[in-house]
C-alpha cells in the first residue's frame, strides 16, 4: 500500500496550506483570533484528513475523510472570498488561491468518486 505522501493531492494541499499560512501573515493583527485562526484550522485540515484517511483500512473510511477534506476546502474558499472582499488579499493573491483551490477540489472530488464507486 502506498503512503499518503505519494498522493499528488496531498502534496498539493500541503503546498496550498503553506501558501495560506504565508498570506495570513499579512492580515491585520486584529484578525489573529478570528479569521486568521479559523482559516489556519480549515487549511491544515485538508492535507491532515487526506493523510488520516489514506491510513485507514478501507476505501469507505478513506472516502469519508476525503469528504471532510472537501468540506474544509469549501470553508477555506469561503473565508478567502470574504478576506478578499475586505481587502486583506491582493487581486493576484486571490487569483492564486482560487487556482490552487480549484485544482485541489477537482482532485479530491475525483478521488472521492473513485473511492465511493469501489464500495
Amino acid at each position: 500500500m502506498e503512503s499518503y505522501r505519494s498522493l499528488l493531492v496531498w502534496q498539493k494541499s500541503v503546498d496550498f496550506t503553506v501558501l495560506i499560512y504565508r498570506l495570513l501573515g499579512t492580515f491585520p493583527k486584529h484578525e489573529q483570533y478570528g479569521m486568521i485562526s479559523q482559516m489556519q484550522r480549515a487549511a491544515i485540515s485538508i492535507p491532515s484528513n487526506i493523510a488520516e484517511g489514506k491510513e485507514r483500512q478501507s476505501d469507505r473510511d478513506f472516502a469519508r475523510f476525503i469528504a471532510i477534506a472537501l468540506g474544509s476546502l469549501a470553508e477555506l474558499e469561503t473565508q478567502l472570498l470574504i478576506a478578499h472582499r475586505l481587502g486583506y488579499l491582493a487581486e493576484h493573491d486571490w487569483n492564486s488561491t482560487e487556482e490552487h483551490a480549484d485544482e485541489i477540489g477537482k482532485m479530491l472530488r475525483g478521488l472521492h468518486k473513485k473511492l465511493s464507486s469501489t464500495n
